[in-house]
C-alpha cells in the first residue's frame, strides 16, 4: 500500500501504526512546540501523551502512535 508523507509517496505495510512507520523511516521529529519551537516526537508510544501529534488526511492533532496506517493516507509532520 502507499501513503504520503509531506506529499512524498512511500510504500508502507498495513500492520504498522503511523508512529512506527515514521520512526522506521528515521522521522524522529514530528512537530515543534508552539512557543519555543522545541522538537517533539514519539515519547510514550501508547497514546497517553501528545508529543507525537501529526496531521492525518487534513485533520490536525492526531496521535501517530495509536493511528493505524491506511492505504492512501496523507500524513503531514512539521519537522
Amino acid at each position: 500500500m502507499k501513503v504520503f508523507v509531506n506529499g512524498a509517496e512511500i510504500e508502507a505495510t498495513e500492520s504498522e501504526n503511523v508512529g512506527t512507520f515514521l520512526l522506521k523511516r528515521r522521522q524522529q521529529v514530528l512537530r515543534k512546540t508552539r512557543f519555543e519551537g522545541n522538537p517533539r516526537g514519539m515519547f510514550c508510544g501508547i497514546g497517553v501523551c501528545f508529543d507525537c501529534i501529526v496531521t492525518i488526511d487534513g485533520i490536525a492533532n492526531q496521535r501517530a502512535c495509536i493511528t493505524q496506517l491506511r492505504d492512501g493516507m496523507r500524513i503531514e509532520v512539521t519537522s
